[in-house]
């Protein structure tokens, strides 16, 4: 199957307009007309994982975050970016980024069907697509109200995390979770405003945290990576239903760092 049909079946259900408008996703490197026989996904085009995909005899790479995403002025093996896209194009491994739209028409509402949420709505509206609002993020309500600390512990299991770092008092109850998969300091204000009594994100820094629980939000950071690895095994289902005869291999679930 050519590069260019795979694309058409991805972006018949995540289209490149539905991204925001500071992203780039698409086909960043390599050939459109490229046949493809086998996948290989990941949430960064890392030197590791581009290596597996070679290793592997990979024809098209998938990633979440695109590796280019600033304007480029060479390509080189002068730069790690560089030398990344020469070793894409040298094996002839096309590669394909679905980022926001991913974001916005998967893995909102993804992850809050992991987390349980009834009742939930688009957290930041960002598009209407078939009279239905999209965005990033969804807010709804737990099952039923918990401390914060049993919330972290809950968010802890349903991601599969070793740990999290928490602001807020750890004996408030709460019920109402808003989940911005990613780097969410930009949703603490779409949290606040939706009533939520604590947002569930990463890349949270000190004094976002702390102004946050000042206006009545806790906030849970579980990791940049923590929250958006189910990108993985989302897409490897994706591609099962709707490419069967493509093979397709993830990159194991590796976080970047070590919390000692």
């Amino acid at each position: 199957m050519l590069c260019s049909e795979i694309i058409r079946v991805i972006e018949a259900s995540y289209p490149a307009d539905a991204a925001l408008d500071f992203d780039n996703v698409g086909l960043l490197a390599g050939r459109s007309e490229k046949e493809v026989g086998k996948i290989y996904l990941a949430l960064d085009a890392t030197d590791e994982v581009i290596r597996h995909a070679l290793d592997e005899g990979a024809d098209m790479l998938v990633t979440h975050h695109p590796l280019i995403f600033s304007p480029l002025k060479h390509i080189t093996d002068g730069d790690f970016t560089g030398r990344r896209l020469l070793s894409l194009i040298r094996g002839d491994i096309s590669y394909y980024a679905m980022h926001t739209n991913y974001d916005v028409l998967g893995m909102a509402e993804l992850s809050g069907q992991i987390l349980g949420l009834s009742d939930a709505e688009v957290l930041d509206v960002t598009m209407e697509r078939d009279g239905k609002e999209e965005g990033i993020g969804r807010v709804g309500n737990l099952a039923s109200p918990l401390t914060l600390e049993e919330c972290s512990l809950y968010v802890k299991h349903k991601l599969n995390l070793g740990s999290l770092k928490v602001f807020g008092d750890m004996e408030r109850r709460v019920h109402r979770l808003a989940i911005s998969p990613g780097s969410g300091k930009s949703s603490i204000a779409p949290a606040i405003a939706k009533g939520a009594d604590v947002l569930v994100t990463g890349d949270i820094g000190h004094h976002e945290g702390l102004d946050a629980v000042a206006q009545g939000l806790s906030v849970i950071d579980a990791g940049h990576y923590g929250t958006e690895y189910i990108f993985l095994d989302d897409m490897k289902r994706f591609f099962a239903d709707r490419l069967p005869g493509i093979e397709v291999v993830s990159e194991p679930v590796v976080h970047p760092f070590q919390v000692i």
